[in-house]
């Protein structure tokens, strides 16, 4: 058997044998993963110019913590990230159970309305957020989590949709005859939904909680043109003072919060576990 014979007959799964692909894949993941490795060591450079290594120190790290502007942003990211994947986490639960529980008029143009806020350009959107604020005249709130609003209804309307693509790719390894068993057996449609359904659901809500809350977190975008001077997230923090040149403390906002949408897509890796799950 000749070599070309033996690359040929090489399955999908095999391709780890090739050398040159090996090679291929680890320059690829360098040439991806480098910036932002430079990114996180330099968060603990110990100069102000941040271009030449000058030695390990952490107090960047605690000029962040202790400015107020960036807790402030920073707060109010979590906030909108936490209020905004609630709902969107019951709305897209509602919309995810209703595709796959009911046949009714209009319903797959009602299923590619749904991918309309995640394949259109975020740039669109944010504009179009803009120009829906400006003409309903929506008012200007001092009170939170009224002030962040206009953020939270942005990122509702692009992150429900993640929540019932996800939920209703789980429904659909339901084996539907759990339901009418539990049926059979006196169940309502309350007790077969908290005990059958929801518990099948569950790891498929966990992961699409988790992934709203990271779309949200760190979404630039369409929360500069829906934000105001007194409602700035994280993101568009870090951009304000990237105008002015990058230093070590602009790396360390922005590693802690490169760690927080790490450890969430670990725990969204983990819930969509489905195999481990179902043993």
């Amino acid at each position: 058997m000749t070599k070309k014979q033996s690359i040929i007959r090489r399955g999908p799964l095999e391709c780890s044998k090739i050398k040159w692909l090996k090679y291929f894949s680890v320059v690829f993941f360098i040439v991806l993963y480098a910036p932002i490795i430079n990114l996180i060591i330099f968060s603990f450079n110990d100069s102000r110019l941040n271009i030449v290594w000058r030695g390990f120190t952490i107090k960047y790290y605690v000029k962040a913590l202790q400015n107020e502007t960036l807790i402030l942003s920073f707060i109010n990211s979590l906030s909108i990230a936490f209020i905004s994947t609630m709902i969107s986490t019951l709305i897209g639960l509602s919309a995810a159970i209703c595709l796959w529980k009911f046949n009714f008029r209009l319903k797959t143009y009602y299923d590619l309305s749904l991918l309309v806020p995640i394949i259109i350009p975020e740039i669109c959107m944010g504009v179009a957020m803009l120009i829906f604020f400006n003409s309903v005249h929506w008012p200007v709130f001092t009170i939170w989590p009224l002030n962040l609003s206009e953020i939270i209804i942005a990122h509702i309307s692009f992150s429900f949709p993640f929540v019932v693509i996800i939920i209703r790719a789980r429904l659909g390894n339901l084996n539907k005859s759990l339901i009418e068993a539990s049926k059979d057996l006196g169940a309502t449609e309350w007790i077969t939904f908290r005990y059958v359904i929801f518990p099948f659901i569950k790891p498929a809500l966990i992961a699409s909680s988790l992934l709203t809350f990271i779309l949200s977190l760190d979404d630039f975008i369409i929360t500069f043109f829906t934000s105001g001077p007194n409602n700035i997230t994280l993101p568009v923090k870090i951009y304000s003072m990237v105008r002015f040149g990058v230093s070590p403390e602009i790396n360390a906002a922005s590693t802690i919060l490169i760690m927080i949408v790490i450890i969430s897509t670990v725990l969204i890796i983990k819930f969509l576990n489905y195999e481990k799950d179902l043993k």
